[in-house]
């Protein structure tokens, strides 16, 4: 049978972190950066009423949403964009940016899906070198040519947890030429307890050529509702707008996302617990010779060279325990580090305990 001939692109596929090995129970997912604490109580209440009509579409310009966007964050309403997920934002970028042959810098440590949705429209992939695992402005402007269109970078970065500081940030923005647009990804900026930090939001909220990505997949715990949001300028959400799915966000993930904005005692909760299990963890590997990245987002790179056990030795020891970290080997090739989500207290207890008998 004849099939119509499709395009072929040559890309390697997105492989989430593992949610199963195999035929264990009672799995402890450490792989995905998710919400440690899971969805705010105001959430759950909202999703229990039972009035909601899912046999009608949902408000295609998710207008009370970016509302309350723009009222929570002090923004411009017309400045908003929401997506299923930031996954569609970064997508949408990159539909509406890039040409066959466009470059696109990555820093070589980067979030997957910024090459992957570039090379889907056919632009040329440039890594930029990081230094210890850091991105780092001066090999990004190394890299830029003519034919450079777009800057993306995750800060804090995923999967390394290492971030640029403000005047970094400032000075990236200087040193690019005007007409290359910089997409900054703010997935993780509500765990930022470090003082040199600022949000892209903060900093560009009133530049034409910066785009700022955001997500309720990590703090807000909605990562299976899939929702995200972008603030640009009103040229580029306008022409965003024009090719976004004409539903894109559904109507309980609107909901969901309206009022997990509002509870405010949550996200500190999740801020606190994260800062203080990230930070007790962090130095409980270090007896071991297991070293990371200082405390950022709801993650540490942990890195194995100076322990007397390899990354992939311990990854399989704790997976027969039924706990799954990410490995940086696949999509990243980062060779001989895992990445650990921060957990609820019951899961990093797990963690901690079988860390202890690997290694006594």
């Amino acid at each position: 049978m004849t099939v119509p001939k499709f395009k072929i692109i040559k890309i390697e596929a997105y492989k989430p972190g593992k949610s199963n090995i195999g035929k264990i129970k009672n799995i402890t997912k450490l792989s995905a950066n998710e919400s440690a604490l899971g969805i705010s109580p105001k959430v759950k209440k909202v999703l229990n009423i039972k009035n909601i009509n899912l046999s009608r579409y949902p408000d295609g310009g998710a207008k009370l949403l970016k509302r309350e966007i723009s009222k929570k964050f002090k923004c411009d309403f017309n400045k908003i964009i929401c997506g299923a997920g930031s996954d569609e934002i970064i997508q949408m970028i990159c539909q509406l940016y890039l040409r066959s042959q466009d470059e696109v810098i990555v820093p070589q440590y980067s979030f997957l899906m910024y090459r992957i949705y570039a090379k889907i429209v056919g632009a040329k992939i440039v890594f930029s070198k990081e230094k210890n695992f850091k991105v780092s402005v001066s090999e990004i402007i190394k890299k830029v040519t003519k034919k450079t269109k777009i800057v993306f970078i995750a800060n804090p970065n995923n999967p390394t947890g290492t971030y640029l500081e403000k005047r970094e940030l400032i000075e990236l923005r200087k040193k690019l030429r005007n007409n290359i647009l910089l997409v900054l990804d703010d997935a993780y900026f509500e765990y930022m307890q470090n003082k040199n930090y600022k949000s892209s939001l903060d900093l560009f909220k009133n530049k034409e050529n910066v785009i700022t990505i955001r997500t309720f997949s990590k703090i807000y715990g909605l990562a299976s509702l899939r929702i995200g949001w972008g603030y640009a300028s009103k040229k580029i959400i306008k022409a965003m707008n024009s090719i976004k799915p004409p539903f894109n966000v559904n109507q309980l993930a609107q909901i969901a996302a309206i009022e997990s904005l509002k509870d405010k005692k949550f996200i500190t909760k999740s801020v606190k617990h994260n800062t203080v299990w990230a930070t007790k963890i962090k130095l409980f590997l270090e007896k071991f010779n297991i070293f990371s990245n200082k405390v950022s987002a709801n993650f540490l790179m942990l890195n194995f060279d100076k322990c007397k056990f390899r990354a992939n030795y311990v990854l399989k020891k704790l997976q027969l325990k039924g706990i799954i970290l990410r490995s940086t080997e696949n999509g990243y090739n980062i060779k001989n580090k895992l990445r650990l989500t921060i957990g609820s207290s019951k899961e990093n207890k797990k963690f901690i305990k079988e860390i202890n008998l690997i290694f006594k």
